[in-house]
């Protein structure tokens, strides 16, 4: 059986996605399973063993008139050349659509909340999580051609470089805390959020952080970015221990392999949490203007704190209110759960 699953981006989706291809060869061992996806979040899927090949769309380039002429023969003869049984358009936007449109299998499925027409290309799958999860709604997708068993994270396999650059990382983070990789405890603080109402702001996470390191436990800030460079150096301005910081210096894979070794990560509705919770991490998501119900750290969502807010849940990137919405939510608050989990 040929499989090709479509999700081009973002980043945060493509990782909810990552789960899909182990779910389905739990059933179709044999099954052959190729991906679509644009180029930032390829090497990802690259490194995922359940998936067999990836084809790189050139979105940019095929924006213009120009691009879409030069680029949209190659990657139809990419796309076709192998005969799929099945495409699982788990993006549900034109942009997908024309893929699965190019790639032509024999059966195009989609997840339950299609847009942009994409429709029309692909059977929109009602499963039983059409509201749930975001993981459920595409293992509804899976489960629609038949895959079966129980919902799990995912597991990528690092390149030979990218364990040798952790490693030294990690040596790093150990001398910095005056212990060896062996014994060293640490924890993921994960700053950024792609809304601004995500954050959970500078102030809280230096809190936290001293918090940590009292109780033996490394804190290490990840961010990428102007805005986390900002709070990054705000943190160090309040915090009493200096954190490692993380912040900028790592590419997806360096920061998957070194979230995979955290005791422990804390932050909001981000990509990298949700890669911190796919790969099994135990982690403390901060929700605000989105809900544990469809958003929360999967198979975890019970650790997942939402802010005391009527107005939760609002699917707002900026608040209307002009709240600092996840304020709400304490320190402590944040290490009461966290020592309950370890």
């Amino acid at each position: 059986m040929n499989i090709l699953i479509i999700k081009l981006s973002a980043i945060g989706d493509v990782i909810h996605a990552l789960a899909i291809p182990p779910f389905i060869k739990e059933t179709f061992k044999d099954a052959h399973i190729a991906w679509a996806v644009e180029k930032a979040a390829a090497p990802l899927v690259e490194a995922s063993p359940d998936v067999d090949d990836v084809i790189v769309v050139p979105k940019k380039e095929i924006r213009s008139l120009k691009g879409f002429i030069k680029n949209i023969v190659p990657l139809k003869n990419s796309l076709q050349s192998r005969k799929y049984d099945y495409s699982l358009d788990l993006q549900g936007l034109l942009k997908s659509a024309l893929v699965a449109k190019l790639a032509n299998a024999k059966t195009k499925l989609g997840t339950a909340n299609m847009r942009e027409g994409s429709c029309f290309i692909s059977k929109s799958v009602k499963g039983k999580h059409k509201d749930g999860h975001i993981v459920e709604r595409y293992l509804d997708v899976a489960r629609a051609m038949g895959a079966k068993g129980e919902p799990k994270g995912f597991r990528l396999n690092m390149p030979s470089e990218v364990k040798s650059k952790v490693h030294k990382i990690l040596e790093n983070i150990a001398g910095n805390f005056s212990t060896d990789i062996e014994r060293l405890r640490y924890a993921a603080l994960i700053i950024g959020g792609n809304w601004p109402n995500k954050r959970w702001g500078a102030e809280n996470f230096a809190k936290l952080s001293d918090a940590l390191f009292e109780k033996g436990i490394a804190p290490v800030i990840f961010g990428a970015g102007k805005i986390d460079e900002e709070t990054r150096n705000e943190i160090f301005e309040r915090a009493e221990h200096n954190p490692m910081d993380l912040v900028n210096k790592t590419n997806l894979l360096d920061a998957a392999e070194l979230l995979s070794k955290a005791k422990i990560a804390v932050g909001g509705d981000t990509g990298l949490m949700h890669m911190a919770a796919g790969l099994g991490v135990r982690c403390v998501m901060l929700m605000g203007p989105t809900n544990k119900e469809r958003n929360g750290p999967f198979l975890q969502e019970e650790n997942a704190i939402e802010v005391n807010r009527d107005c939760k849940g609002c699917w707002k990137r900026k608040c209307p209110k002009d709240l600092d919405c996840l304020s709400a939510i304490s320190v402590d608050t944040v290490m009461e759960k966290i020592d309950k989990m370890l």
